[in-house]
């Protein structure tokens, strides 16, 4: 604060300021000249001129001031109760002196040593109040946040310590004996204290250009040598006329905070964020309204900061970014935003809405006595086939029956209900071969939970009307149907039965095939199919043979890997299935028969068990008959009493059976999980699969670590007849990115297989961080589709252990391009065709091949002709299988893309690459005249136009 240059001076007795002559009133506390040093004889009239003396040497001492242990302030008035910077309550313990620079310790009186007592004689001191205590030796403590939030932890009561603690960094809930959180490793003192930091950070302050103090952005002159803001700023911006300064604003003392950004990537963000930003003018009203905010929410993202982030901690936007900014971004990208939600609350949002219409048709049906008649599937053969008309001499249902017109075992007692306690031998086949549906339900049964969840009518309803809730292609409905079953001529079931006059299981049956059409629809499936539709949770399948594994070696089948997985599955309460003989098996058909077994046939999973050495599975046959013959069926001589008492305490059951593990791997080719989970959060997207370009993408924010399901669903097959079914090949890839308003392709975090098949799949913990979501099919890009509302559908469903945003976004230019490129470089073989030139392989698990070349030359172009006209059932999204490229120097492209045209049928794949160093771009002799490519690449641009090398 520099000393007051003035010859007169006097010394104000309040706070001990030496004033200038020619004040009247004190500077700092504003007292009257009349109560200084000149009155003090009028002050002490009963002290004696020795006295007197020694109250002058007191004030001829030099000035006395007290440090602020938040801001770290020195140079505060020894009778001022709080700093002049930070506002907070004086600290008596410490106390600096401006000239000698020494500390006083008024509480300790060991360091009274080294004072003589000529100089402060006892009886002065004792008459003189506040200064009977005065040390001369120095020490100097250290106040630090740290030793604060220690005192205040200290002062914590103890039943506040054996309480659960909430992070104030990432909001997580602790149990009491963690000292620091469980995910960001935020301390816990820091939470469960009151104290604040104070202390003022990189971009939250403003230093006076007179006195070099730095002063909160809230403050407008300085606190020290009071000089205005604005004068400061002036001098600052004249001093720097000179310079087009960038400036960067960053808490992070990262070395990358100093490098200047040139490209549209936001460099990787740390916890508070950094960014360097475009000369940024702070408007002196709008910067104290923000400081006074305690969070700001981002007008890009609308994420919820910190004050002391100068960026978005999510998507890196900066703080000043204006709202009209924000939102030429999101019209710009069409962005359309979700929120990722509980699915319980989902389901009963869901029901409550079908609850409605069904009171609607109840009360409908009461007005008139009518019983309910679903007109959209009617009791009608159209309801059974196809072709109805094809199918009318051997059609085995005669009659559509209501419950209590069905003849079953048992005559009247017990009475028709909707379920009592599901078992899996409620479940029994009918004549359709719909094993894959009647499977997933014995599985189901074990839960009874799940079953009421399917089950949006729990009671029997006197009208005949009944609500079903099913997954069908990734999306959720909820199916109305009547209660006329189709029977035969003796009035018996003809399809699934009803077990102990249970209606759960025909209904359902009777719920899937309305939504596919017809019940002939049913015929065929897998296991996985059942399960994902009557639970929509994510489904994997964990293929048993060494042929069905995408592995470069056919022989590598981690036993020990796969029995663990069945082992945990079981322990978490997933449901399973299995599938026998199935998939590119070769089935001898009379050796399964004399195990017991049927091939192409779907059965359930009831039961895991590692036990005295033993490996053993329990699986069901939905027939309810015909079980396994082999090792450890029910009479096998291996099993003992001991086994039999833990395992089958209450004896063998019709078409349940336990197999060993090694059987199951020779006689099954897949075994189904599906992960039902509960509070989990799902979000479902709905997209098109559109041809010649990039399908749409998912910009995906999550804002604390959390385990991530992707699966990309596409339209179901089963509503038209089997030879006119053709599936898409279906692939989900999730990259890193960086900026949201200008999203790119960076690493590659995790991919789903590529599969001709309904639904693929993969899963991932995530961290906090933007991900980019590409969804990718190829096998329809030249079947010849011009219109789009005939482009195939698709839905992305999302589960998560946290909530997440989403973002369905407008597909980057050349997004697919980059994203086979990142795929082949991470997961692709590479084989080094020349020098300076690399070319990468996806070929096993990818459902056809994708080529991919690499030109590292500087100056040279390199030819590249590929033939694949040796392969059969596979289509290329070039149109042709023999191409010819020039990939220009320094860049990278993807050759051409087959896939595999028809899932049910074999496929080959054969291709020949020729490749040669050129001096410009032209094909000449392996072309036409100045073609760079042949075909041309023109309606396929966003895959196969090179890319430059980063």
């Amino acid at each position: 604060m520099g000393t007051i240059a003035s010859v007169l001076q006097w010394t104000c007795a309040n706070c001990n300021l030496i004033n200038p002559t020619e004040s009247t009133l004190c500077l700092n506390c504003k007292k009257p000249r009349k109560l200084g040093i000149v009155n003090r004889k009028e002050l002490l009239p009963d002290a004696d001129s020795s006295e007197l003396n020694d109250v002058h040497r007191l004030q001829q001492l030099p000035k006395r001031m007290w440090t602020c242990v938040k801001c770290s302030y020195a140079y505060n008035s020894m009778f001022a109760e709080v700093c002049d910077i930070c506002y907070s309550s004086k600290s008596n313990p410490v106390t600096v002196t401006k000239c000698g620079k020494h500390v006083f310790d008024y509480n300790n009186e060991n360091d009274f040593l080294g004072i003589r007592d000529g100089d402060f004689p006892h009886s002065s001191l004792r008459s003189t109040s506040g200064f009977n205590e005065i040390p001369a030796i120095v020490k100097v403590p250290i106040a630090t946040v740290e030793q604060d939030l220690d005192d205040d932890y200290t002062a914590t009561s103890k039943t506040m310590q054996d309480k659960d603690w909430t992070c104030k960094k990432c909001t997580l809930v602790n149990r009491p004996a963690m000292l620091a959180c469980a995910v960001c490793g935020g301390s816990k003192l820091r939470s469960i204290s009151s104290i604040e930091e104070t202390t003022l950070k990189k971009g939250e302050f403003w230093t006076c250009g007179k006195c070099t103090l730095k002063n909160s952005l809230s403050n407008n002159i300085c606190g020290a040598c009071k000089t205005s803001k604005s004068i400061t700023n002036q001098g600052q911006s004249q001093n720097h006329l000179a310079t087009p300064s960038v400036k960067v604003l960053s808490r992070c003392p990262s070395p990358k905070s100093d490098k200047t950004v040139n490209s549209g990537a936001v460099p990787k963000r740390h916890s508070t964020g950094s960014l360097m930003a475009k000369t940024c003018n702070y408007n002196t009203d709008a910067d104290k309204i923000r400081s006074s905010e305690k969070t700001w929410h981002c007008p890009a993202c609308t994420f919820e900061n910190s004050s002391a982030s100068v960026v978005c901690d999510i998507c890196s936007s900066h703080r000043l970014i204006t709202k009209d900014i924000a939102c030429s971004i999101n019209v710009n990208s069409d962005i359309l935003k979700h929120e990722s939600k509980l699915m319980e609350n989902l389901r009963q949002i869901e029901e409550s809405e079908a609850l409605s219409k069904w009171i609607n048709i109840i009360q409908y049906c009461r007005e008139n006595s009518e019983l309910f008649v679903d007109d959209s599937f009617p009791p009608a053969t159209k309801s059974l086939y196809y072709n109805p008309s094809s199918n009318i001499e051997a059609n085995p249902v005669v009659q559509w029956l209501r419950p209590h017109e069905i003849s079953c075992d048992g005559g009247n007692f017990p009475p028709w209900a909707v379920f009592r306690t599901p078992l899996p031998s409620d479940i029994c086949q009918g004549v359709l071969g719909n094993c894959w549906l009647l499977s997933a339900l014995a599985v189901l049964a074990e839960r009874e939970d799940l079953v009421r969840e399917v089950l949006v009518t729990k009671d029997m309803c006197p009208q005949g009307a009944y609500q079903v809730r099913l997954c069908k292609d990734g999306k959720w409905t909820t199916v109305l149907v009547d209660d006329l079953l189709p029977c035969d001529k003796k009035g018996h079931l003809v399809y699934s039965q009803a077990k102990r006059k249970q209606l759960w299981v025909p209904i359902i049956e009777k719920a899937v095939a309305k939504i596919h059409g017809c019940y002939e629809a049913l015929v065929s499936g897998r296991a996985i199919e059942g399960l994902a539709t009557l639970t929509g949770a994510p489904c994997e399948s964990i293929p048993l043979q060494p042929s069905s594994i995408p592995l470069p070696s056919e022989d590598d089948l981690d036993r020990d890997l796969i029995w663990a997985q069945l082992l945990s599955s079981r322990l978490v309460k997933f449901l399973m299935g299995a599938s026998c003989g199935g998939g590119n098996m070769k089935v001898d058909e009379d050796e399964y028969q004399r195990k017991g077994l049927r091939p192409r046939h779907a059965y359930s999973v009831l039961d895991v068990r590692d036990i005295q050495g033993n490996r053993l599975l329990k699986l069901r046959n939905p027939w309810g008959h015909y079980s396994w013959q082999g090792d450890w069926s029910d009479d096998s001589p291996l099993w003992t009493d001991e086994l039999r008492d833990v395992l089958m305490p209450h004896g063998g059951s019709e078409g349940v059976f336990w197999i060993s593990f090694e059987d199951v791997l020779k006689y099954f080719d897949c075994i189904d999980i599906c992960k039902v989970r509960s509070n989990w959060n799902e979000v479902r997207l709905l997209g098109t699969l559109q041809p010649l370009c990039a399908l749409s993408c998912v910009l995906l924010t999550v804002l604390e670590p959390t385990e991530a399901e992707f699966t990309l669903f596409q339209e179901g097959q089963r509503n038209s007849e089997k030879s006119q079914r053709s599936q898409l090949d279906l692939c989900v890839v999730v990259f890193r990115t960086r900026n949201p308003a200008k999203p790119e392709v960076g690493r590659l975090v995790e991919h789903s297989k590529r599969q001709v098949r309904g639904f693929v799949g993969c899963h991932k913990m995530l961290e906090r961080d933007l991900y980019l979501l590409v969804c990718l099919a190829f096998n329809h890009w030249h079947t010849g589709i011009e219109d789009p509302s005939l482009y195939p559908q698709c839905v992305l469903a999302i589960h998560s252990s946290k909530k997440l945003l989403v973002e369905q976004i407008t597909p980057p230019p050349y997004l697919l391009a980059d994203a086979i490129i990142s795929l082949t470089l991470t997961k692709g073989q590479r084989h080094e065709g020349r020098e300076g030139m690399t070319a990468y392989y996806l070929t096993k698990g990818w459902a056809g091949l994708v080529v991919m070349v690499e030109n590292r030359h500087e100056n040279k172009w390199i030819h590249v002709k590929c033939d694949c006209q040796e392969s059969y059932n596979v289509v290329s999204t070039r149109g042709e299988l023999k191409t010819i490229d020039s990939v220009p120097p320094l860049q990278r492209q993807v050759i051409i893309v087959l896939t595999q045209l028809e899932g049910s049928g074999g496929f080959s794949i054969a291709h020949r690459l020729t490749h040669r160093l050129a001096n410009s771009s032209g094909l000449h002799d392996w072309g036409p005249p100045s073609a760079t490519h042949c075909p041309p690449i023109d309606n396929v641009h966003d895959l196969h136009s090179p890319r430059l090398i980063t």
